[in-house]
């Protein structure tokens, strides 16, 4: 995440006295504070929720399992079709080992539901390969609550996939050609959801150093196909390599304009 969250859905306005909290609340965060997200999910989205059934300022918070296995949808301040994906559980980020937990709730699966939201804003249903998830690497972030960006993809890394989605397989495998400047690791999965199969594990268990250094890395989840028999993902992850410019921000292959949208 690098610019801060903040609901704006329209035709909906916040009272003056929350709105200023919250812009003092985003206004900190650009100096010191990595907890905006967790105080706004934590302190408002939950409770408003438990006690009125309105999620706000999130657009949604799900609780049908408690608060320890839920998760909110929140509008990023920045982007005029970005949502996050947050656990209403204190998780830092990637590298948390709650993450690979054997019961732990599967974030990228709810956060691909969530693309509803970025279609909402769209205006349009768009297909599978126009949206993506990502979350960047611990030293790519400004937060440290766990979040999933959920967005449209950049048109050129989606152009870029078609022309190698013949080479990819169902094992990590390094894409032959860089992604906005960066070397990835690709693997594919066939299917239109992402139950079962949770990427944090898939990374986890299937690149040989990740288990130990999954802070470091940076996952990408792509949506492609455009039928139910074709429906499917790229996966796609890479390492942070500060010494080479690289810091493991995978958030660069979206595209918060969304200019898939207008196509």
């Amino acid at each position: 995440m690098r610019e801060l969250p903040g609901r704006a859905r329209r035709g909906w306005t916040l009272p003056g006295a929350f709105a200023g909290a919250l812009l003092a609340l985003a206004a900190s965060a650009r100096t010191a504070d990595r907890d905006v997200l967790w105080t706004i999910v934590h302190d408002r989205c939950v409770p408003n929720q438990q006690r009125q059934q309105d999620p706000a300022p999130c657009d949604l918070v799900a609780l049908g399992q408690g608060v320890e296995r839920g998760h909110a949808v929140l509008k990023d301040i920045r982007g005029a079709t970005q949502f996050l994906l947050i656990p209403t559980r204190r998780i830092s980020g990637i590298e948390s080992p709650e993450l690979l937990e054997p019961d732990a709730p599967n974030y990228f699966a709810a956060a691909w539901d969530a693309r509803r939201f970025v279609e909402a804003r769209a205006g349009r249903a768009l297909p599978r390969e126009s949206l993506s998830l990502a979350i960047n690497s611990s030293l790519a972030r400004s937060q440290d609550e766990l979040h999933i960006h959920v967005d449209c993809v950049r048109a050129d890394i989606r152009d870029r996939l078609r022309e190698q989605a013949a080479a990819l397989t169902e094992h990590w495998a390094p894409l032959a050609v860089p992604l906005a400047g960066q070397h990835y690791l690709a693997m594919r999965l066939r299917g239109e959801s992402l139950a079962p199969r949770d990427p944090f594990r898939l990374l986890a268990d299937g690149v040989p150093d990740a288990r130990q250094e999954m802070g470091r890395y940076t996952l990408v989840v792509i949506g492609t196909g455009r039928s139910d028999a074709e429906a499917g993902f790229v996966l796609l992850a890479a390492r942070a390599e500060p010494g080479t410019g690289h810091d493991g921000w995978g958030e660069a292959l979206q595209d918060h304009a969304c200019a898939l949208a207008r196509d």
